[in-house]
């Protein structure tokens, strides 16, 4: 897989006349993953919608290695980059491998013949998710982890090297968020693609990522391993939560004990 950087320079988004994000200076490892944190409402979505062309910047540019994002176009921007929005749509009936087959699409000309590399991409991503057994299955019957399973499978179909995620692990409980981590953490290390997230939870984003970006509403508190990101003096700047760090005993990564 072509590894790619993704960066921001001077970055300010935001809606109408309110600015969310402000001169963001950001640079994402490549080949590595990384949690974008912070508040509700301090703009994690927002940056991650801006990341993905889902929002013009007031601002500022994104690139995609050298490529400014808002003048690529469009089809090679999307054999480079894939999205899973929050809150993703199918169309009634359509089961797992209808789905999944859909993240071919850049792939595809106008009436082209479908491929053996379309079928592998398939096949590889229903395997990535342990969904192989699950093609026939209709979305509308399966639970929310195998529903968000199917999901991710057809954006790993796509075969980018940069996988945006916005929440996959909203809806889920505690075992299904640590099995989507740990599935993402695999095919990073396993493939070297790129994959940015939008978190909540501090300890799981701590665990499972390599990079971290922590947003407050006025802007970037702080980037970087886990264990400089996670500070007592980060969480009280970026959430006003009185909290101890710790070595979390089975990782050695950093845990947040709330006060």
């Amino acid at each position: 897989m072509t590894q790619v950087s993704l960066r921001t320079e001077a970055l300010s988004v935001g809606y109408q006349d309110r600015r969310v994000i402000q001169d963001l200076d950001l640079a994402f490892p490549v080949g590595r993953s990384t949690a974008i944190l912070g508040p509700n409402g301090c703009g994690k979505s927002t940056l991650l919608r801006a990341l993905a062309r889902l929002l013009k910047p007031a601002a500022g540019r994104v690139l995609l290695g050298d490529d400014d994002i808002h003048t690529a176009d469009t089809r090679e921007l999307a054999r480079r980059l894939a999205i899973l929005p929050q809150f993703p749509l199918a169309p009634d009936a359509i089961n797992v491998g209808e789905l999944v087959r859909r993240g071919r699409t850049p792939w595809r000309g106008l009436l082209a013949p479908w491929t053996q590399a379309d079928s592998d991409a398939c096949t590889d991503a229903l395997d990535a998710v342990g969904m192989a057994d699950m093609a026939e299955r209709p979305l509308a019957e399966l639970s929310g982890g195998q529903r968000q399973r199917a999901w991710l499978a057809l954006v790993l179909a796509q075969r980018t090297p940069l996988l945006l995620l916005d929440e996959p692990t909203s809806h889920l409980d505690l075992a299904q968020q640590i099995e989507m981590l740990r599935l993402l953490q695999r095919r990073v290390r396993d493939t070297g693609m790129t994959v940015v997230s939008v978190l909540h939870d501090l300890n799981l984003a701590a665990r499972f990522s390599d990079h971290l970006v922590l947003l407050s509403p006025e802007g970037l508190v702080a980037e970087g391993p886990p264990e400089s990101v996670m500070t007592a003096d980060h969480l009280q700047r970026a959430f006003g939560l009185e909290a101890q760090v710790i070595s979390d005993p089975l990782t050695g990564r950093p845990w947040v004990l709330p006060h």
